[in-house]
């Protein structure tokens, strides 16, 4: 093999995407997919790669330092690509702690291991971080986050992250670390677990029940496709320059009722309903606590330094979506009744 490289949180939304691009793309490259397997991961999303050549599975909690020290040791790391993460605003306002463990501790675990394993040799290292715009608070009708945006979180989730990152960069500029970091957008697509906004719409759509939507439905949310985030995250990897961060956006700002209607009459066509039939059951919930008006991200320079641009509209990935999670019955089954947990048992523990 050529290079190793770890990736934490591989079996969730976002990283199964970049695990499978990796593995398919660069087979020469050996791909470590490190993963707790929470409700989040899922290794039915990587079914199709599970059994390549350069590919390994590892269950193991970043938040643990002896697993993370092992790992180090026994398959010497050329690089990492962080997105393992507590990621569920929701969650994080009645759970905070599991998200200082985990985005906070986990990513120190990680940062102490590559500090200590790769002395010597940071020249030919990269510790890659993906974190979220929602570290930069909320904006207001107009303007954008940029890479110099001040940072100003406002749930536990988003402190959480907020804190992941600036001690990335401390290592950075402290111990000469070797890393990188991006602040994506809200992504959406295939795998994506049915707690969040649009596999959740689906989901309820396709069984005719409520469609929760906070507010007035009036938050604002630039949405990007999760593949395309995935060759993001590919070009940075290979092409960003080190100690640089990178926002990436999909250039698709959408009010959540606005969305949600182009969603309903999406599925109204997909299984033939009549038109207005899903708008339905739209329903109004209580505003979730501290909900961030706007988020919209300028990705200029990751499309001027290293030429990438997002390759769908909205409509466009919305479509394959709904097109996926309908053809995908069983696995939204498996996802929504817990069964998916059984596929570790099944597929690794005899091995």
């Amino acid at each position: 093999m050529g290079k190793t490289i770890l990736i934490t949180g591989g079996a969730g939304f976002i990283g199964s995407h970049v695990v499978r691009l990796f593995v398919n793309k660069y087979p020469d490259y050996l791909i470590v997919n490190l993963d707790k397997l929470t409700y989040a991961g899922n290794l039915e999303n990587l079914a199709d790669i599970e059994h390549r050549p350069n590919y390994r599975f590892v269950k193991a909690d970043i938040t643990n330092l002896q697993q993370v020290n092992t790992l180090f040791h026994e398959y010497r790391f050329d690089g990492i690509i962080h997105l393992a993460a507590e990621s569920h605003v929701d969650r994080s306002i009645t759970h905070p702690l599991d998200f200082i463990q985990t985005n906070i501790v986990g990513t120190v675990n990680l940062l102490n291991s590559a500090k200590e394993k790769w002395q010597g040799h940071y020249h030919e290292k990269i510790f890659y971080h993906i974190s979220t715009d929602e570290v930069f608070g909320s904006l207001g009708k107009e303007g954008y986050f940029t890479e110099d945006t001040a940072y100003d979180p406002r749930s536990p989730y988003s402190a959480s992250k907020a804190s992941s990152d600036h001690l990335v960069r401390a290592y950075h500029n402290t111990y000469g670390l070797p890393v990188k970091i991006s602040n994506c957008s809200n992504n959406y697509g295939p795998n994506q677990f049915p707690e969040k906004l649009i596999p959740l719409a689906i989901n309820n759509i396709k069984n005719s029940q409520a469609i929760p939507v906070y507010g007035a439905g009036e938050n604002i949310r630039d949405w990007l496709y999760v593949e395309d985030h995935a060759k993001a995250i590919d070009v940075i990897f290979h092409q960003g320059k080190i100690g640089e961060t990178y926002t990436i956006g999909g250039n698709n700002e959408w009010k959540n009722i606005d969305l949600i209607r182009l969603l309903c009459r999406i599925m109204d066509e997909k299984l033939n309903r009549p038109v207005g039939t899903s708008e339905m059951l739209i329903t109004f919930v209580t505003d979730r606590a501290g909900h961030d008006l706007r988020y919209a991200i300028d990705a200029s320079k990751l499309k001027n330094e290293l030429d990438w641009s997002p390759s769908l509209t909205f409509e466009q990935g919305l479509v394959l979506t709904v097109d996926w999670y309908l053809a995908n019955e069983r696995w939204l089954r498996h996802v929504v009744n817990g069964d998916y947990e059984k596929y570790y048992e099944k597929q690794y523990q005899h091995r």
